[in-house]
């Protein structure tokens, strides 16, 4: 996956993270790796999680390293509990605090109501909705009394259900809930956010679908790896008077 290093540059002038550290479940592929080099190009601190594949997160520790942050990989299976339960103290224990965590981590399958196992239902509400519960109330006791910021990656499809994605969607839906309650058990000092992402990448293996997907949007077109880092970054480092808010990047995709 490629993005303009130019305009992240932009954006590391635009938003200034140094002294940040900050956990991205996930963040050794896709969007999770674009988000990780980006905030260490704004000066942060990287504890890279991955499940499975390290290649990708150690390449991403690397490019992190080379703006001059502290960047470490961290591997835990979201789907054991007892792994996710650990994950914030041990990103504390390599970075000495964390400060920022980005839950963005998530399985997605075209799972239609019918086709839906009970295997499936389970998988994507334990990654996709209680890793992150585990995953903000951990970091919550860690912050206490200190300020924080917890962005949770959502869908356009979380405020919009529709039977198609179903155990997906469900998970989404529920965490947009939750978004909203960490918001108000976590105030003042932990602001919490949720960034709702419409087409910004197909899905692995399926890069040569376009049009079918951005029909109905109103802005005709994909979005960009770099608009959504700006995005992100406006959550972080903008306003710090905004919690609880869902931000949709998905070019009015909620609307139609």
């Amino acid at each position: 996956m490629k993005w303009s290093q130019g305009k992240i540059a932009v954006m590391a002038q635009k938003y200034d993270l140094t002294g940040q550290s900050v956990l991205i479940t996930g963040a050794g592929r896709r969007l999770g790796r674009a988000f990780a080099e980006a905030l260490a190009s704004c000066g942060a601190n990287i504890a890279v999680h991955y499940g499975r594949t390290a290649k990708g997160a150690e390449e991403t520790v690397q490019t992190a390293l080379s703006h001059g942050v502290r960047a470490v990989t961290l591997q835990a299976d979201l789907s054991q509990t007892d792994e996710v339960s650990t994950l914030i103290e041990r990103a504390v224990e390599a970075l000495d605090e964390v400060t920022i965590l980005i839950n963005n981590a998530s399985i997605f399958e075209p799972l239609e109501l019918m086709d839906t196992t009970l295997e499936a239902w389970q998988n994507h509400l334990t990654i996709n909705l209680t890793a992150p519960f585990l995953l903000s109330q951990s970091f919550g006791r860690h912050r206490a009394g200190k300020q924080g910021v917890i962005i949770n990656m959502l869908d356009w499809r979380a405020l919009r259900p529709g039977p198609d994605h179903f155990p997906y969607t469900i998970s989404k839906s529920g965490l947009a809930a939750l978004t909203r309650s960490l918001a108000q058990a976590l105030a003042p000092n932990i602001r919490v956010n949720g960034l709702a992402l419409g087409a910004i990448l197909p899905p692995p293996g399926k890069e040569g679908f376009s049009e079918a997907v951005i029909k109905g949007v109103p802005l005709n077109r994909w979005g960009s790896v770099e608009e959504t880092i700006d995005a992100l970054l406006f959550l972080l480092a903008g306003p710090d008077f905004l919690t609880g808010e869902i931000l949709h990047l998905d070019g009015g995709r909620q609307l139609t």
